[in-house]
């Protein structure tokens, strides 16, 4: 959908992977912002931000995919989901992709997060926003397919 190959991918996965976990943010935060009455940016406690928008009672934190993650990213999947749940919110993950590494799952399941991923995410989203992200994202790229593993970004 952004023009990204796959083979620009494999060139730098950490690289493209950040850069397009923040596309999948914004998408997800621009929608939220612009169809939800009840959304609000992300929660800042001190230096830190668990979530990336919250939606209701929901605190979302989007991520394209998680990878292996480094010791200290584990650990604050594990704090700020009681951390969330301490301000009133239900944290719930929304990740674009499903193939998620299971240490890192087990990491966010531990802290109390709901996870959600590949179309699952976009029925969120739907429900939500109103909005049909995956058409819409269908329509860009003319060739996603998540049963696949292919990759709208």
């Amino acid at each position: 959908m952004f023009g990204v190959t796959q083979e620009l991918k494999e060139s730098n996965r950490q690289y493209w992977g950040r850069e397009l976990g923040m596309c999948w943010q914004r998408l997800i935060v621009t929608l939220a912002s612009m169809n939800c009455d009840d959304f609000q940016p992300a929660l800042k406690v001190g230096d830190d931000e668990p979530c990336d928008l919250i939606v209701g009672k929901l605190a979302i934190d989007t991520k394209y995919r998680s990878g292996i993650g480094d010791s200290g990213t584990l650990k604050k999947f594990k704090q700020y989901g009681p951390l969330l749940r301490e301000h009133g919110y239900e944290p719930v993950m929304i990740f674009l992709r499903s193939d998620n590494l299971p240490a890192a799952m087990t990491a966010i399941k531990s802290g109390g997060w709901q996870i959600v991923t590949g179309d699952e995410s976009f029925a969120l989203i739907r429900d939500l926003t109103g909005f049909d992200l995956l058409a819409w994202m269908s329509e860009q790229a003319g060739c996603y397919d998540i049963t696949r593993g292919r990759d709208p970004l």
